[in-house]
């Protein structure tokens, strides 16, 4: 069974479409180019670097939206088979961990904020804290999430199920047609 998920409010819908529009602008910025270039031997030099800001913004606020539905990559081979008390353990450990680098790479945002604000992208101009400053909003919304969930924790109100943050594979999920994993090759059965 797979946690549950949280449901998904105006804030994350909103990003999710940021990100939408984030990939979008990555891919007609990157094929107009190509096809400037090929066809008619030029191209608009800006979406060079556009396309760049967009993949950077995508990935970092990508992080959060995955932190928030819990699909970041992970193994849960040893935690899966410990008693409560271990994935307790497990999951507070985890959380902690997650504080300490979201309190770390805001420090660093932090330390190369003047110099990020001060620096200006060579072909749009754009200062680089447009670009490096989203080390703030990463740290703080992975954070946010983390602190949600040892609340969670704390009030006991996660299940067993919930206290595993990340799946190996998909195979918990039980969405095929068969009921089975969506993973699992589909066999025919030999008719007598």
């Amino acid at each position: 069974m797979r946690p549950s998920s949280p449901r998904k409010g105006l804030a994350q819908h909103l990003l999710e479409g940021f990100l939408a529009f984030c990939l979008v602008a990555m891919v007609v910025m990157v094929f107009g180019n190509v096809v400037l270039r090929y066809a008619f031997d030029s191209g608009i030099t800006v979406s060079e670097e556009l396309s760049r800001f967009a993949f950077i913004w995508l990935v970092f606020i990508g992080a959060v939206v995955a932190m928030h539905e819990g699909s970041h990559l992970g193994v849960d081979t040893v935690v899966s088979r410990l008693p409560r008390g271990g994935k307790v353990f497990c999951l507070l450990l985890s959380e902690l961990l997650i504080l300490l680098c979201c309190a770390m790479f805001f420090w660093g945002t932090w330390r190369q904020h003047e110099v990020n604000a001060t620096t200006t992208a060579q072909v749009t101009g754009i200062s680089l804290i447009w670009v490096f400053g989203l080390g703030y909003f990463t740290s703080l919304g992975i954070a946010l999430v983390s602190l949600r969930k040892l609340w969670r924790l704390a009030t006991g109100r996660l299940s067993d199920d919930d206290l595993i943050s990340v799946r190996e594979s998909e195979e918990d999920l039980g969405d095929s047609p068969q009921g089975g994993s969506p993973m699992q090759p589909l066999t025919l059965e030999k008719r007598a």
